[in-house]
């Protein structure tokens, strides 16, 4: 995608935006974009099973956050590499991102399940509706030729955030599980649901707009 064309709605995405273009022009020669894209999916797998480990004890929830920064790190770097050495290759870049996104959020979602504070079956429910979300963003830039990286404010820097500052809350305790089961796997699993709610009515105003958005532009023919 052409860079004009991509527009960055969530709430850190400007300083963010100035963050990643310093952090780019101060990396070695030798470190290319798919260096970075693969440093992105080893935080995602390392945060999967720092939560997955999470049941035994409250700290590998340390562990899951470091990695979900890796994951940000590589992730988030990736294409601003390539466009602040201004030999991107869109298609596969593209491509590539998408791919690698799908993956990295179903790795993170089920790790997330297997931990003691999320149901499988809601993370499962969560990891199926972000992805019909990212490919609802896909297919928007396709038709109507701009990439948005977020549904409103909210994108997946602003996921992150929340997720460590979700493991921070519950780490800070330290320790085996015990009380901590008591009240954050029903106050996870509550948010999860509503969170889902809200995806799915989302998906549903975007689909509809999209649609009516459609017909104006090419309507259909007259019996």
């Amino acid at each position: 995608m052409e860079q004009e064309k991509r527009e960055l709605t969530f709430l850190l995405a400007a300083p963010e935006r100035r963050l990643l273009r310093a952090m780019a022009a101060r990396l070695p020669r030798r470190i290319r974009s798919n260096h970075l894209t693969a440093i992105g999916v080893a935080g995602a797998v390392g945060a999967a099973g720092g939560y997955a480990l999470s049941g035994f004890h409250v700290a590998w929830l340390w562990v899951a956050s470091l990695m979900l920064a890796v994951n940000w790190f590589g992730d988030s770097l990736d294409g601003t590499l390539a466009r602040v050495r201004r030999h991107e290759r869109p298609r596969y870049g593209y491509y590539l991102d998408h791919l690698v996104d799908a993956f990295n959020t179903a790795i993170v979602g089920i790790g997330i399940g297997l931990s003691p504070f999320l149901l499988i079956e809601v993370s499962l429910v969560l990891v199926v509706i972000y992805l019909t979300l990212s490919i609802n963003l896909y297919l928007e830039s396709s038709v109507f030729g701009v990439f948005r990286l977020a549904y409103g404010r909210l994108g997946p820097t602003e996921v992150r955030i929340a997720l460590i500052i979700g493991n921070t809350l519950v780490a800070v305790g330290g320790g085996p599980l015990g009380a901590w089961q008591q009240w954050v796997p029903a106050v996870a699993n509550g948010a999860a649901l509503v969170l889902v709610a809200t995806m799915v009515l989302l998906l549903g105003v975007r689909f509809g707009r999209n649609l009516h958005r459609l017909a104006r532009l090419e309507p259909l023919p007259r019996a």
